[in-house]
């Protein structure tokens, strides 16, 4: 079955995947979002569904938590190392947070997941088995380090391997990283991603060597852009299939939508990886379950949900919080059909509202519709949908001397480089503000990404008509976040604590 590439229009950057036996699995980066570290499930590359996510929360740090005005917005978790070996599953990263280096091993792909921590910081670590059983991390930015761990992965083992593989001697914008290490044919290789000057975009490369202890020799192995705004495709694993064909999941730079995944074949020509010459517009690997169904990336939420057996609510795998979620300032068992948020404290914007419930967008157009109920809001409480990023948009239901009002507001910014910090405590622009009746709503929020068009607008329902509020608003990706624009249901308050907000019967739509 032919499929489009790039293969996702969702924001799945610094992939690693794997496959075992009939199964491909792979890794993305989640930052502040939590549950966190989502590990994906697919029979052929192309489709993908989430198998789990390693951890529902890190550290539950007051920044992990949005607490006293910290947060960990482009922090948190990095660039996953996912492997499998002898009947066990390995996760290993970095937080640049905590400054921690994280390992998760579980028997099982959907866990429970053990969690220990590395001694030491390995910034884009690729975990490796060797054939002797001998484990080694290979990390770095400008400078490649390979290390030997001790067996049982706790840190670097005494006396063991350490040494430079790769160095970075050209003019460059960004070093190289985002290591991906293996061995292949008795060959050592390690691929990377840069930017040199001479590029002036993401270019891949690679370093092979005879043995660990060898010289570790190569340069760049694939260069392209697929004709979208110079953004190189770049970074990522590669796997391959039980037919022995080879593949490269890397990610290129696509606007305010984010980083998206992209599938470049490759082969080997007397161990040298070559990699087709341009990513092809369109993908056709056999599937080794044709008949196999997946669940959606996103999606729409009834909010109908049930206590387990270990008392706790799971919320469909399409959901992730922004930061920590306070538990005890959330529900969707309370009310059957709803999703219902109390503030907990003082919020300046949205940037820093508690339990914020998010979906990744999806190119080339999504919206999402959703009935608010907000008779439980505070004067000056704010709840809505919105695209979380740091030039967010947002509809909202606010209430001010006891009259409910509808405002459209929005984060500017004048900067469209990637550059700027918008995660701070000025509130965003209002460019609408109409008076509604009572305080039951249906919100509408749609997003355009099409050629980096990264827009979107808000609407609302008006009997049976749409009715939009505000303007087009245009995001931009920015490192404050780090991450594509989510869709988010939302509730601050900006004078008193203690409002609530239900939100019911949520339509989420790909166009």
């Amino acid at each position: 079955m032919v499929h489009h590439n790039p293969i996702l229009w969702a924001d799945y950057p610094d992939l690693d995947v794997i496959r075992v036996e009939d199964t491909y699995y792979m890794v993305s980066t989640t930052m502040h979002m939590m549950p966190g570290c989502v590990i994906l499930r697919s029979y052929d590359l192309m489709h993908w569904e989430v198998t789990t996510h390693v951890y529902d929360r890190l550290d539950d740090t007051p920044a992990q938590r949005l607490e006293d005005g910290k947060q960990i917005y482009s922090k948190g978790m990095w660039a996953a190392s996912l492997r499998y070996h002898e009947g066990t599953f390995y996760v290993i990263f970095v937080a640049n947070d905590t400054r921690k280096t994280y390992l998760y091993t579980s028997s099982s792909i959907s866990g429970p997941w053990d969690k220990r921590i590395v001694e030491g910081f390995y910034h884009d670590c690729s975990l490796f088995f060797d054939d002797d059983n001998r484990v080694y991390l290979v990390h770095g930015n400008t400078e490649i380090h390979l290390i030997e761990l001790k067996a049982d992965l706790s840190g670097p083992k005494p006396g063991g391997l350490q040494r430079l593989i790769v160095k970075e001697r050209e003019p460059y914008h960004l070093g190289y990283e985002g290591a991906h290490f293996y061995k292949i044919d008795g060959k050592y290789y390690v691929f990377l991603i840069h930017i040199s000057k001479e590029a002036g975009r993401r270019t891949q490369a690679y370093f092979m060597a005879d043995s660990l202890d060898g010289e570790f020799v190569g340069g760049e192995c694939f260069n392209d852009d697929m004709g979208y705004f110079n953004s190189g495709v770049a970074q990522g694993g590669i796997v391959d299939t039980p037919d022995g064909e080879w593949y490269a999941m890397l990610f290129q730079d696509h606007g305010a939508v984010g980083r998206i995944p992209v599938l470049v074949p490759m082969h080997f020509e007397d161990s040298i990886p070559v990699f087709a010459s341009k990513a092809p517009r369109e993908i056709d690997i056999p599937s080794t379950r044709p008949d196999y169904r997946y669940s959606p990336l996103v999606g729409s939420d009834d909010f109908q949900y049930h206590i387990g057996e270990d008392g706790k609510v799971r919320l469909r795998d399409i959901w992730q919080w922004n930061h920590t979620p306070h538990d005890e300032l959330w529900s969707v068992t309370e009310k059957p059909g709803v999703y219902r948020i109390q503030t907990g404290q003082l919020s300046p914007n949205l940037t820093f509202a508690v339990n914020t419930l998010t979906q990744r967008t999806m190119g080339p157009a999504c919206t999402a519709n959703v009935t608010l109920d907000g008779s439980g809001l505070n004067d000056g409480d704010y709840a809505g949908i919105g695209f979380l990023i740091g030039t967010y948009g947002l509809i909202a239901l606010t209430r001010d001397e006891g009259q409910f009002y509808l405002v459209m507001q929005a984060r500017e910014s004048q900067d469209p480089s990637i550059f700027g910090n918008l995660v701070d405590q000025e509130p965003a622009t209002e460019h609408a503000r109409i008076p509604v009746a009572g305080p039951v709503v249906t919100l509408q929020a749609s997003g355009h990404f099409v050629n980096n068009q990264d827009e979107c607008s808000f609407a609302y329902l008006d009997g049976t008509e749409w009715r939009p509020l505000g303007i087009p608003h245009k995001m931009f990706y920015k490192l404050d976040h780090f991450m594509g624009c989510r869709i988010g249901l939302f509730l601050y308050s900006t004078k008193v604590i203690g409002g609530t907000a239900d939100f019911s019967n949520f339509k989420y739509r790909v166009v």
